[in-house]
């Protein structure tokens, strides 16, 4: 008798089972077609962009052996292709290395493109941070302190990423203007980070060796 039950359940599951396939079937299949479309497109999307990223890469490096071949003209113009056509994260390395071979023929100009990056919300801030020393980099011979200090005191914080850097072209920046009491602050303040990279301390020491002795009161 227990055998004839559960031949009958057996029966009856089946017809169930196919009532649900008949009435449900057209979703089921939707369902996996769809399952299986996204799947498809998703590895064809990585595909191609792990093709796109190669192909910058190498373009990339091709740019970088022009600027070093000093072929800066070639390489300013394979760099810009790159900021036009490149996935994002070669876009901003061209854009960085664009600015920096217009440097060569005017700083004025690629302090203007560093300031376009430094400025553009899109950009990680670790890079926005870095264009702005860099623009910075090109002004401290030529910009007054007051107008560097504007630009990157920000960058001086005891947790920024280039503080050390930042205090140096300040302190040589205040020295310039010959506004010693700034530029002792900057050179104290790299002489008391314990975490001042050894050249940048000697060259701050050696500056400091040649401020005027403190007037004493």
């Amino acid at each position: 008798m227990s055998e004839l039950f559960d031949e009958v359940d057996e029966d009856v599951r089946r017809e169930q089972l196919k009532k649900l396939w008949d009435r449900y079937s057209i979703y089921i299949v939707a369902a996996a077609f769809l399952i299986i479309a996204a799947v498809g497109g998703w590895r064809g999307y990585q595909y191609l962009e792990a093709k796109k990223a190669a192909e910058a890469g190498t373009a990339f490096d091709k740019a970088v052996e022009l600027s070093e071949q000093n072929k800066h003209s070639e390489a300013e113009a394979a760099f810009n292709k790159l900021v036009a056509t490149a996935p994002s994260g070669y876009r901003l390395l061209a854009r960085l290395r664009v600015a920096g071979e217009v440097a060569i023929r005017d700083p004025q100009a690629a302090v203007k493109l560093y300031d376009d990056i430094a400025a553009d919300r899109s950009v990680a801030t670790l890079d926005q941070e870095l264009a702005k020393v860099r623009a910075a980099q090109l002004l401290v011979e030529t910009s007054t302190y007051p107008n560097l200090l504007a630009r990157i005191e920000s960058e001086t914080a005891p947790t920024a990423t280039f503080r050390h850097t930042v205090r140096e072209l300040l302190a040589l920046s205040a020295w310039r203007a010959n506004d010693m009491t700034s530029a002792r602050k900057w050179l104290d303040m790299i002489a008391n980070d314990g975490e001042t990279p050894p050249g940048l301390r000697s060259r701050a020491e050696a500056l400091q060796a040649l401020l005027p002795p403190v007037a004493k009161g």
